[in-house]
């Protein structure tokens, strides 16, 4: 069920880009996590014939080591387009006819049931895939990953789901449209797993795994006389095609279950809208994502893809001196509170606690709460804090003992 540090780790990594009439950006942290076991795709152009216009991006979230969800990251996609053309046959994942081609000889955009039937091969085949490999065949590794994910064409979107990580897309500033969360309690997946031969105790997989759908975990793929789908856990994603409204559609959301773990579809995206109405960089909205989050109380992995679509939300100067204000206020609370004279020095959970009493604070951010503002607060207490260099100190000689201990 995963171990925790005794800090968080709150290095991220980031990336972003444009492209395909899209901007995206992306964010990970390990936070308590013992190890990262989280991964992510981002592909603008698809590398196969006519799909240079088409895009894919991807979350997988590890359980009991990252080599899955770290493969999947890398491959997964040219399973999905090259293994599904050899399982469909010459034609394949590409299979379609448009008459109103002018040139004959040129590629063919896929139709939408042969990209649903190629994505749901891609997954069995890079399972089937992984299953040879000799620290999986050999029991040394059992780790398995979720995969949530959305593949762009100029009119579709593909949602794909293996596990309990999440898809969203925001289309007329409300929640459309999302995937669903693959849970051993779920009655379908729930008689997969009895006719499989198991039980589902504690909402989890034979009271162990809390997904009924991955990649991996293959000590829960060995049921004589059942195919892949029919497993204990079924590697099988599900398959959602939404046509594309692209006056409407505002963004899309890919996250892991360390965000969805403290925040619900509605409250994240109102999040995000009231950040992207602040700032343009996406890295920066995607860090205060899993900031938030961890602050709002996620122990886990988190990491979280926001693709950005042409009706996006919109940077507003009202909105962006409003956040100013509220951070500035926030500024002088806690330096008058940390000023007070004849008292103790109040530790972070007091000062947070006296912030949240207080009646005259600004709007905070939807969903974000004081949360979302933790950073804010706490660049004032550590400017302000007289034991400052002590602590510094002591974490020093803390990391320099964890050093000596792994050694």
């Amino acid at each position: 069920m995963g171990a925790f540090l005794d800090k968080p780790k709150t290095v991220k990594h980031n990336s972003h880009g444009e492209g395909n009439g899209l901007h995206y950006g992306l964010s990970s942290m390990q936070g308590w996590r013992v190890e990262m076991e989280d991964a992510h795709s981002a592909v603008l152009g698809l590398p196969a014939p006519g799909m240079t216009d088409w895009s894919f991006f991807a979350v997988y979230d590890g359980h009991a080591g990252s080599r899955v969800a770290n493969y999947c990251s890398k491959h997964l996609l040219e399973h999905i387009i090259r293994d599904s053309l050899v399982a469909r046959g010459t034609q394949g994942f590409q299979a379609g006819s448009d008459s109103s081609t002018s040139d004959p000889s040129a590629p063919v955009p896929p139709r939408v049931e042969a990209v649903k039937a190629g994505i749901r091969t891609g997954f069995l085949r890079i399972d089937e895939h992984m299953r040879s490999f000799s620290e999986f065949r050999n029991g040394v590794d059992h780790s398995g990953s979720t995969a949530v994910g959305i593949l762009l064409s100029p009119e579709h979107f593909f949602f794909i789901n293996c596990g309990d990580s999440r898809a969203v897309l925001y289309r007329n500033s409300q929640v459309c449209f999302s995937t669903l969360d693959h849970k051993p309690c779920n009655p379908h997946e729930r008689e997969r797993i009895q006719n499989a031969g198991g039980s589902v105790i504690i909402q989890r997989v034979n009271g162990s795994l809390a997904v009924s759908r991955a990649l991996g975990d293959y000590d829960y793929k060995c049921v004589d006389g059942k195919g892949p789908t029919e497993q204990l856990v079924s590697p099988e994603p599900e398959v959602f095609e939404v046509i594309r409204a692209p006056e409407e559609d505002q963004f899309v959301i890919l996250a892991c279950d360390g965000i969805w773990d403290v925040m619900s579809n509605e409250e994240l995206c109102d999040y995000v809208k009231s950040r992207l109405e602040v700032s343009d960089d996406l890295e920066r909205v995607c860090n205060e994502v899993v900031d938030t989050c961890m602050h709002k109380g996620s122990r886990d992995n988190m990491s979280v893809v926001l693709v950005s679509l042409p009706n996006a939300p919109k940077v507003s100067e009202e909105a962006v001196r409003k956040d100013a204000e509220l951070n500035k206020y926030l500024e002088l609370k806690v330096e008058e509170m940390l000023c007070r004279r004849g008292e103790l020095f109040p530790d972070m959970v007091t000062v947070m606690r006296n912030l949240s009493t207080d009646s005259g604070m600004p709007p905070l951010p939807p969903a974000g709460g004081l949360a979302s503002k933790r950073s804010v607060i706490e660049a004032v207490y550590s400017r302000l804090n007289p034991y400052r260099e002590e602590d510094a100190d002591c974490e020093k000689h803390d990391q320099s003992e964890s050093l000596v201990g792994r050694k």
